[in-house]
């Protein structure tokens, strides 16, 4: 069984799949306890598909681009996890998981917010990504084209035509992952942006003075 979460945008999101089918999701939006919320999420969709730890072969888990510490949360989760259990972790761009949810449009951009009045942007064309993923001002990318994700409901001047969904399933990622219609990483953080917090630098002796 494939255990699949996301934990890049506000929206928590983890399923269970049975490489048929999805057999449970849960996907809560809450931008501030995605800590709280990640390993009971696990144990729910466990105990609705009457599973367990031990029937996972695999993870899958969106690697971003998100803010910092979200997106952190599900990738450490999904690496614990799979150094635990002993089963692969397969990483996914977290704009192609979103990607993967549009349907009856060939052509469309995703935009997640990047916060800062910035969004993280990409293209697609026949379901395959053209173009980002980039961290970017709105107006820079701004389009007609149908555009999924968070964006389109924050910058409606840029993107004036939305379309479902705003955030990640991890319902989707489960089931592309199944099918083999997403590219696969490394279940590495794809952050586009340096974290606000970083270590203090090195103090200058006196002597440097």
């Amino acid at each position: 069984m494939l255990l699949a979460l996301d934990t890049s945008t506000p929206a928590v999101t983890v399923a269970l799949h049975d490489g048929d089918r999805v057999l449970a999701e849960s996907t809560t939006v809450d931008a501030r306890r995605h800590t709280e919320l990640v390993a009971p999420a696990i144990l729910e969709v466990l105990d609705a598909a009457g599973a367990d730890r031990g029937d996972l072969t695999a993870i899958a888990v969106g690697v971003g681009p998100g803010p910092f510490t979200g997106l952190r949360i599900g990738l450490v989760t999904a690496r614990m996890l799979g150094s635990v259990l002993r089963v692969p972790v397969r990483g996914v761009c977290s704009l192609d998981i979103v990607a993967a949810g549009v349907t009856g449009q060939a052509r469309f951009a995703v935009a997640t917010d990047a916060r800062r009045r910035e969004v993280y942007w990409a293209r697609y064309e026949g379901g395959r990504r053209t173009a980002g993923p980039v961290v970017v001002s709105p107006a820079d990318v701004a389009t007609a084209l149908p555009v999924a994700g968070a964006g389109s409901r924050l910058y409606p001047d840029a993107f004036p035509n939305p379309v479902q969904p705003e955030f990640p399933s991890a319902g989707t990622l489960a089931s592309a992952i199944a099918a083999g219609t997403v590219d696969v990483l490394a279940p590495d953080p794809l952050y586009l942006r340096r974290p606000d917090a970083s270590p203090p630098g090195a103090r200058k002796s006196a002597l440097a003075r």
